[in-house]
C-alpha cells in the first residue's frame, strides 16, 4: 500500500490516465491454495474501463506521429467492444473520426458508449462473430483506402507493444522476483503476447499461461476459440509456454464468485482467466508449497448488462 503522502496526479489529457492499474491478491477465491500469491492486474481501472485503452491508445499516437492519420482520415477497425470503446474516447480526445465494424449482438452498453463519443457504428454478421467484422471491415477499407486508416488490431505491433512496455513493467514493479505465473485470455492476443515476452527478459523464470474458451461456440466475449478462428497476425504460440481452455460455465461461475467474495464485478473474459489462475495455484500448492500468479482482469461486469431503455424527460 502506498503511504498517505502520495498526491494525485494531475493529467493534461485523459490519454495521460492510461496505465498504472491496481494489482489486487484474491485470498478467498483461492483460499484452496493459501501458500500460494494469487493477484488480479484490474485494467477496467484504464480510463475507458477496460485494457484494450493501452493498446487503443499506442496505436493511435504511433501513426499520428508516422503520418498515417490526420487530417479528414476516419479511424476503422473491427471490434467486438472494450477496443472500440477506447478508440472512442481517444477519438473524441484527440479530435478524430471515429467509425467501428462489430457484430450486432455486442452488448448493448459497448455500443451505446461508442455512439456516445460521436462514433459511427457498422454492424457485421452475428453469426460470424469477431472473424465477421474483420472481413468486413477489410471490405470497406480495401473500396476506400484514402478515406480510412485502419490500425488492424490483429496485425498492428503495437498492441502487444503496449502491453511490453506497460502492463507487464508494472507487473514486474508490484511483484518483482515473487512472480512465477503469468495468465492472460487471448483475444487479439497483444496482452499474452507483450507481456509474455517482457515477462520472459526478467531474471527469474516466469511461466506464461494463454486462456481461450473450450469451444468454438461459447459465451466468452472477447476470447477466441483459436483452432477455430483467424490467428492474429500478432500471435505467435512460441512466445508463452502452455494454453488453459476453459468452459464458459467456469468463467462465468467465477465471474459470479470474484463479484460475491471479492467484491470485484468483473467481465466473463476475466472470470475464465481468474478462474486458470486459481486453477495453477491449486497445482502449485499441492505440488511446490509455494508460487506467485498473477492474472489479467480486462474489464467490468457491467459491460455485459442489457439494461432498460434509457429515457430522457423533460419538465416544461
Amino acid at each position: 500500500m502506498r503511504g498517505s503522502l502520495v498526491r494525485s496526479r494531475r493529467l493534461s489529457s485523459e490519454t495521460e490516465a492510461v496505465g498504472d492499474t491496481p494489482l489486487v491478491r484474491l485470498e478467498r477465491v483461492a483460499r484452496e491454495a493459501p501458500s500460494v500469491e494469487v493477484y488480479a492486474k484490474l485494467e477496467f481501472a484504464n480510463p475507458g474501463g477496460s485494457v484494450k485503452d493501452r493498446a487503443a491508445l499506442r496505436m493511435i499516437l504511433k501513426a499520428i506521429e508516422s503520418g498515417e492519420l490526420g487530417g479528414d482520415k476516419i479511424l476503422i477497425d473491427s471490434t467486438s467492444g472494450n477496443t472500440g470503446v477506447a478508440y472512442s474516447m481517444f477519438g473524441a480526445a484527440l479530435g478524430l473520426r471515429v467509425a467501428l465494424v462489430m457484430p450486432s449482438n455486442v452488448s448493448k452498453p459497448r455500443k451505446d458508449i461508442a455512439r456516445a463519443f460521436g462514433t459511427e457504428i457498422i454492424f457485421s454478421d452475428p453469426m460470424e462473430g469477431s472473424d465477421g467484422a474483420i472481413r468486413h471491415v477489410r471490405e470497406l477499407v480495401a473500396k476506400d483506402p484514402e478515406r480510412y486508416f485502419y490500425p488492424d488490431q490483429y496485425s498492428n505491433p503495437n498492441n502487444p507493444l503496449a502491453h511490453y512496455h506497460g502492463t507487464a513493467a508494472e507487473i514486474l514493479d508490484a511483484v518483482g522476483d515473487r512472480i512465477t505465473h503469468f495468465v492472460a485470455g487471448l483475444g487479439t492476443s497483444g496482452t499474452i503476447m507483450g507481456s509474455s515476452r517482457r515477462l520472459k527478459e526478467h531474471t527469474r523464470p516466469v511461466r506464461c499461461i494463454a486462456v481461450e474458451p473450450a469451444d468454438p461456440l461459447h459465451g466468452l466475449e472477447g476470447l477466441k476459440h483459436l483452432p477455430s478462428s483467424l490467428v492474429p497476425a500478432i500471435h505467435d504460440a512460441a512466445a508463452y509456454d502452455e494454453t488453459r481452455r476453459v468452459t464458459t460455465e467456469d468463467g462465468w461461475d467465477m465471474s459470479d464468485r470474484l463479484a460475491r467474495e471479492e467484491a470485484l464485478h468483473v467481465g466473463h473474459s476475466g472470470g475464465a482467466a481468474v478462474f486458470a489462475a486459481v486453477e495453477i495455484a491449486k497445482r502449485l500448492h499441492r505440488e511446490q508449497g509455494g508460487g506467485c500468479v498473477v492474472t489479467i482482469v480486462p474489464d467490468r461486469g457491467d459491460r455485459y448488462f442489457a439494461p432498460m431503455k434509457w429515457e430522457r424527460r423533460y419538465v416544461w
